[in-house]
């Protein structure tokens, strides 16, 4: 079986990717760019003890994704506690809603947003009230 153990996100602006998702998320980043030949920084998105996975934000190689265009790769979706200030989070760091807040009903609260980036992301919070 072939389980995701690793994501890369492609940046534009690396600095202003670390900031975004560092301001949003919590995460924290090392430099691997002298084994990647490019800049790369390993993104360390929680505790080891808790399910999750780490990733990387990596120098995007071609064209950022078109702005209103439907989704062409992968999305990732973060787990988070507390979905509206999350939202707040990443709207006042520069991010935009690509498909607002809806009930999974039974699930969860979910969206997407675009990063400094122009990626797109979910975000998920768990709620078996949600409707």
């Amino acid at each position: 079986m072939g389980r995701l153990i690793h994501f890369e996100i492609h940046v534009s602006d690396m600095e202003r990717a670390k900031k975004f998702y560092g301001e949003v998320f919590g995460w924290t980043f090392q430099d691997w760019s002298d084994y990647a030949g490019m800049p790369y920084f390993g993104a360390v998105t929680g505790d080891e003890t808790e399910p999750g996975i780490n990733g990387a934000l990596m120098q995007r190689q071609s064209e950022p994704p078109e702005t209103n265009r439907a989704l062409n790769a992968f999305a990732c979706t973060m787990g988070v506690e507390d979905y509206d200030e999350t939202e707040k989070k990443i709207l006042s760091n520069e991010g935009k809603v690509a498909k607002p807040k809806h009930a999974l009903p039974g699930m969860a609260w979910q969206g997407y947003y675009h990063d400094t980036e122009g990626n797109i992301f979910g975000i998920h919070q768990p709620d078996e009230h949600a409707k």
